[in-house]
C-alpha cells in the first residue's frame, strides 16, 4: 500500500514511516521541515518538501496517486497557538482541509488524522470517552478539532473512510522540547545536563503519557480500519507531573530539585483517555508502560546530548 504522511520527518511521523515500511508498506514522506529533520527520514523512503496548505499538494497527489494518508502535519505547541491564532489554524484547519480536499479529487481510500486530548478541554480528574462533549481550552485545540467536522462532512458527501486518533501526551525518542507532550523532552534534556527543570503550576495536574511507538502501531493497524471512526490513544493512566518528574529523575540518577513556576494559559488540569474503543475496533494496546518508555527515551537523549 502506498501511503502518504504528512508530518513525516517530525517526532510521531517519523516513527509512523519507520513502522510501515518494516510492515511492507510504501510510504512517501510530505514535510515542509518547519520541525521536521530529514535525518529523520529513512534512506529510500521518497520525500516531497511542501506544506500541506500549500497549493501545490495537489501536484504531489497527481504525481504519487496515494492509496491512503495518514495526516500528523501539524502546529502543535499550545503557548504558540495562543500568541498566534492565525498561524495554527493555517496550519492545522487550512492545511487539513486542503489534504482532505486532495483525497477526495484523487480518490484516496482512507484517511487517518492525528487530532489531540486538547480537543476535550478539561472535563475533570475522569477517563475520558470519545462521547465525550469537546471543549478546547486553547487555540491548539480548537484547531485539531475543526478538521474533525470537515472529515465527517467529507465522508458523508463524497465517501472518504476516515479514522480519527485522538491522541492523549506522546513522548519518546526524536521529540523536541516543545508542544503537547514536550514535558517528558524537557525533563530528559535538563536532567542529564544536570540542570533543574521548571514546572508550571504546583505539579499536580495529571496526563495520560502514551508511548510514540504505540502511536505508530496505531496509525498503521488504522489504515485496515474500513469504517470511520473516532478513537482515543492512550494508556489511560493517571500521572501527575510531578510523578512523572520523580520517576524520571530516578531513573536518570539525578538529585536535582524542579523550579515551580505560575501556570501557563490554556494547560488543562486533568487528561486521561479511556482506550476501550480502539482495543474493540482496531486491536490496538499499549505495549510499552510508562517506566519502560522512559528508560528508552531517557536512552535516546543521552546518546544525543553526551559527548
Amino acid at each position: 500500500m502506498k501511503v502518504a504522511v504528512t508530518g513525516g520527518a517530525g517526532f510521531i511521523g517519523s516513527h509512523i514511516v519507520e513502522l510501515l515500511t518494516a510492515e511492507g508498506h510504501e510510504p512517501v514522506v510530505i514535510d515542509n521541515f518547519s520541525t521536521g529533520r530529514r535525518a529523520n527520514v529513512p534512506s529510500g523512503v521518497r520525500l516531497h518538501e511542501i506544506d500541506v496548505s500549500s497549493s501545490g499538494l495537489e501536484d504531489v497527489f497527481r504525481r504519487e496517486r496515494f492509496d491512503s494518508v495518514i495526516h500528523q502535519a501539524a502546529q502543535v505547541k499550545v503557548p504558540e497557538s495562543i500568541r498566534n491564532p492565525y498561524a495554527d489554524a493555517r496550519s492545522n484547519i487550512l492545511g487539513s482541509v486542503n489534504v482532505l480536499a486532495c483525497c477526495r479529487t484523487f480518490a484516496v481510500k482512507k484517511l487517518v488524522y492525528a487530532s489531540s486530548c486538547a480537543v476535550y478541554g478539561d472535563p475533570g480528574d475522569v477517563s475520558i470517552e470519545e462521547s465525550v462533549s469537546v471543549h478546547p481550552l486553547s487555540f491548539y485545540g480548537l484547531s485539531k478539532n475543526v478538521p474533525e467536522h470537515y472529515m465527517k462532512l467529507f465522508g458523508e458527501l463524497c465517501g472518504l473512510s476516515y479514522t480519527i486518533l485522538r491522541y492523549a501526551n506522546v513522548y519518546g525518542p526524536r521529540q523536541s522540547s516543545g508542544g503537547e507532550g514536550g514535558v517528558v523532552s524537557i525533563f530528559a534534556e535538563r536532567l542529564i545536563g544536570g540542570e533543574a527543570p521548571a514546572i508550571y503550576g504546583t505539579g499536580n495536574q495529571v496526563r495520560d503519557f502514551v508511548y510514540v511507538k504505540d502511536v505508530a502501531k496505531a496509525n498503521v493497524l488504522a489504515l485496515a480500519d474500513t469504517g470511520s471512526h473516532v478513537l482515543n490513544i492512550g494508556r489511560n493512566e493517571r500521572t501527575s507531573i510531578n510523578e512523572l518528574f520523580a520517576l524520571m529523575a530516578s531513573l536518570n540518577g539525578t538529585p536535582v530539585v524542579p523550579r515551580y513556576l505560575p501556570p501557563r494559559e490554556g494547560d488543562i488540569e486533568f487528561s486521561r483517555l479511556d482506550n476501550t474503543a480502539a482495543r474493540r475496533v482496531l486491536g490496538w494496546k499499549p505495549a510499552y508502560d510508562l517506566e519502560d518508555g522512559l528508560k528508552e527515551t531517557l536512552d535516546y537523549f543521552r546518546s544525543r546530548i553526551s559527548p
